[in-house]
């Protein structure tokens, strides 16, 4: 009898394959299947899956090399993922597949797992979450590692990534005892001790401990054998040794960057090199070598992606040696270069605007500053710096202008008559030659456009070229007559008389050519006198006669008598372009001197109007802030203008100050921004009259000073308190007069221009109001029966229990005040307490009462007119 053998071996087999898939059983088999199909196929997919999406991170994370790079290479994404969802599918697909190798292949018999790889399964999971920025999980997978598996042979690995999360966290504390622990604990494998260095070095400066930073990165820079890592830990070096003000260690970091050449990523190596150049000593540096370095770089095809840094630090190498053409040139260049680095492009247009700046070209630098502006982030603190500084910049332009175009008024009103129609006869002959080159220049473009105008519409009708490109000249037909398909399908001749859109145009090109002429005779001589002649006779007799009158009358700007009818002539006119130009000449000084640290533009300003016979009121500001600015520049010439104002102004208060003398009104060492909020304080505090008698000192002492338009404003709004609408009215128009570019005078132009009209139409009402109060005049607070009225309301209304009714005490003028009683909700019963006031023993207030409606007493306080209210009606 035969036997089958195969059914036997196949059922062992079975068995076999059934022990090895089982989780329950610790049996050689069981371990080794289980541990083979979990590396070799789950977690090799997952670790791909990992491998790709962190090579993404690397690929998307730009570095801003303007600021101290991260130790880790993985920036922070803000956008949350929902509900602790995945937000990278590949560490999604990493995540999936370590989370089966778990549910599939643990063998957890006694209390222990069998399978030798469910550690790096639960590695794999938590580097995935890391990743993907799922911090709280991904601890709690490290956690799990050191807790189940002590003995793995990725302990350390695991307690890294675990001080990692905290880092994450904001744990940087337990970071640094964790990993201080566990290197103190045994040796540990090179790239393990290094990893642990680098963490500790980034917790370190989480901590802002920037010395402890250092030291322990340049042990991670010592023990990584990455050289990726390496290259990013030698620059980051550079840059911390920067920041503790230790430049040469810096250079030398840098130098290793660059000495690493194809073993570090280029940007590390251009970057070097740029930090390098940062740091470059231009006045006793080697300036051959360095222009030799850096041409060098720019011939190498390699640093072609890199070049926008390149160009910009060598036009910063000759901006800072003052070779502002070429600097321009390379300023430019950098520019033209596609660029991802925003920041560097704002640099380049602020480092444009600065040189523009320096030479005075106020309008070209603003422009430059507004680019800047577009590219900087609003939340830092340069963009506020240039935003302030563009601001200013209008003023100064404006200012600029001013004194510029007076100044130019006033040297041909002192000219002789000769000397003036001499200066006008050169400004017109190089006007006329700018406006005759601007008129050839506008010509040639016009005869460029009409012909690409013709050109595109002898294309669009010449059949000849079917597949004419706009725009371009139509190619020269064949000797061959054209063809065309007719709508039958058949091929017909299109030879130029049958063709009616060809005919059409040449009908419009001889018509603009020719005009309107009869068929009849030889068309082309003048001697037919046909109709279409006459009539070009007529047209051409009526053009010749405007070309006539056009040649016979002189274009006005063109004449002397049109520029000198324009200038002034009467003194006060000419003295008043004088004033005007010499205040805009102060205020230029002082603003180069106080907000753009320009020193020497700004005294060339205030020299110059030391020269031009300046108002009074400018002289001493003007010597004083001349004094302040040589206190910087020059000493000896400070040490003159100290005796100049000791000498001829010895009672100012700029003279006490600078000889260290007491102030009659403000101490000396009181800045004029703490004596104007002390004054403010009392303004207040409606001490309106000891405001009033006082600001105008504090105005002639501050005079010259930014703050003093404050008081300016200050003076005005007592005026209105105390004086009514019209005085305030004209203080602020004096100060929109004289302080125009402050932000007081703007604020006194919108306050004339939308307030001050509305105020000025209110009037008396006698619409029926809801709102009524009553008045006692008094004088001063302190005064006694100003007391004695105080404390009898007081009386009454907590005897009569009133809940509504209040009083007050209002400023009226500087020597009449109120005594306001508010709450009454109509006349009658005003007159009704007025009533009982009067004859009530226990209060008995004599005085006049005033009954008014709330809306009526505005108009009171505004226009301070109350003989107006009292005045009898007439019927």
């Amino acid at each position: 009898m035969k036997t089958n053998t195969l059914k036997p071996i196949f059922s062992l087999v079975f068995l076999l394959f059934l022990v090895a898939c089982s989780t329950k059983k610790d049996t050689f088999l069981a371990r080794k299947s289980h541990a083979l199909s979990t590396k070799y196929n789950i977690l090799y997919n997952g670790q791909i899956g990992l491998d790709k999406g962190i090579n993404g991170i690397k690929s998307n994370s730009k570095d801003n090399f303007w600021k101290r790079l991260p130790i880790e290479r993985m920036q922070m994404d803000e956008e949350i993922s929902p509900e602790g969802k995945p937000k990278n599918a590949d560490f999604e697909l990493a995540e999936t597949k370590a989370t089966k190798a778990i549910q599939k292949h643990s063998m957890n018999i006694g209390g222990r797992e069998k399978n030798s790889q469910i550690d790096e399964a639960y590695l794999l999971l938590g580097k995935s979450r890391y990743y993907d920025q799922r911090f709280v999980p991904a601890l709690d997978a490290f956690n799990y590692i050191l807790y189940k598996y002590p003995n793995s042979s990725r302990i350390y690995e695991a307690k890294i990534w675990r001080e990692k999360t905290n880092m994450r966290l904001g744990n940087d504390a337990l970071v640094v005892k964790n990993m201080t622990k566990m290197l103190k604990d045994r040796e540990l494998k090179k790239q393990v001790f290094a990893d642990a260095n680098a963490l500790l070095s980034e917790a370190f400066l989480n901590l802002e401990e920037k010395d402890s930073a250092l030291i322990k990165l340049k042990i991670a820079e010592r023990y990584t054998k990455v050289n990726a890592e390496r290259a990013r830990y030698r620059f980051i070096l550079g840059q911390l040794y920067e920041e503790l003000g230790k430049k040469d260690s810096a250079i030398y970091s840098y130098q290793s960057v660059i000495d690493m050449n194809r073993k570090s990523e280029r940007k590390y190596v251009i970057q070097a090199y740029a930090k390098k150049a940062q740091l470059f000593d231009y006045k006793s540096g080697d300036t051959t070598a360095f222009l030799k370095t850096y041409n060098k770089l720019i011939a190498d095809r390699e640093n072609r992606p890199f070049l926008d840094v390149i160009y910009r630090e060598k036009a910063v190498f000759y901006d800072k040696n003052n070779k502002q053409k070429i600097a321009l040139n390379f300023y430019n260049a950098s520019l033209k270069k596609a660029t991802t680095d925003q920041y560097l492009i704002a640099s380049n247009y602020r480092d444009l605007g600065n040189m523009y700046f320096k030479n005075a070209d106020y309008p070209v630098a603003a422009k430059y500053y507004d680019s800047t502006l577009v590219k900087l982030d609003v939340k830092t603190r340069e963009f506020i710096r240039i935003q302030k500084t563009r601001k200013d910049l209008d003023e100064v332009i404006q200012l600029e202008a001013i004194a510029k175009t007076n100044d130019s008024i006033l040297n041909v009103v002192a000219l002789s008559e000769t000397d003036r129609v001499l200066y006008f006869e050169n400004y017109i002959y190089n006007l006329k030659k700018t406006d005759e080159a601007k008129r050839i220049l506008e010509e040639k473009l016009k005869a460029k456009q009409e012909n690409i105008e013709r050109n595109t519409k002898t294309a669009a009708i010449d059949p000849a070229s079917p597949n004419q490109e706009p725009g371009k000249p139509a190619k020269k037909s064949s000797l061959a007559p054209p063809t065309m398909t007719s709508i039958s399908g058949q091929q017909t001749s299109v030879f130029y008389f049958y063709n009616p859109t060809t005919i059409a145009f040449g009908k419009l090109e001889f018509k603009k050519t020719w005009g309107d002429r009869s068929s009849n005779g030889n068309w082309r001589l003048s001697a037919n006198k046909t109709d279409f002649a006459v009539k070009d006779s007529i047209n051409g007799d009526k053009a010749t006669s405007e070309d006539k009158l056009a040649v016979d009358k002189p274009v006005e700007k063109y004449t002397t008598d049109y520029y000198l009818k324009q200038l002034p002539t009467n003194q006060t006119a000419i003295d008043s372009i004088a004033k005007e130009r010499n205040f805009a000449d102060y205020q230029l000084g002082v603003i180069y001197k106080e907000k753009f640290k320009e020193y020497e533009l700004a005294s060339a300003k205030l020299e110059q109007l030391l020269k031009n016979n300046p108002e009074e009121k400018l002289i001493l500001p003007a010597l004083y802030n001349l004094y302040k600015i040589y206190q910087i520049t020059d000493a000896a010439k400070a040490e003159t203008f100290k005796n100049k104002i000791s000498s001829q102004f010895p009672n100012s208060r700029y003279a006490q100050i600078i000889n260290n003398t007491n102030s009659n009104v403000a101490s000396d060492n009181e800045s004029p921004e703490k004596v104007y909020n002390k004054w403010y304080k009392l303004y207040q505090e409606e001490q309106y009259a000891v405001v009033l008698a006082k600001i105008d000192d504090l105005i002639n002492q501050f005079s010259g000073d930014e703050i003093v338009s404050k008081f300016e404003l200050l003076k005005a709004t007592t005026l209105g308190k105390l004086k009514g609408l019209s005085a305030y009215k004209k203080a602020l128009q004096e100060l929109a007069d004289n302080y125009p570019n402050s932000e007081e005078g703007k604020k006194a132009v919108e306050i004339l221009t939308t307030q001050i009209p509305f105020l000025e139409e209110k009037d008396f009402s006698i619409v029926d109001a809801k709102n009524w109060k009553i008045l006692y005049k008094v004088a001063a607070r302190a005064d006694k029966n100003t007391k004695a009225i105080e404390d009898k309301l007081k009386l009454f209304i907590a005897s009569e229990n009133f809940q509504t009714i209040s009083y007050s005490y209002d400023v009226y003028t500087e020597k009449e005040n109120f005594i306001t009683i508010h709450g009454i909700n109509s006349e009658p019963y005003a007159k009704n307490i007025i009533q009982v006031l009067k004859e009530n023993k226990k209060y008995k207030i004599d005085e006049p009462a005033i009954v008014v409606s709330a809306e009526n007493y505005k108009v009171i306080q505004i226009k301070k007119n109350l003989e107006a209210y009292l005045a009898p009606k007439n019927p």
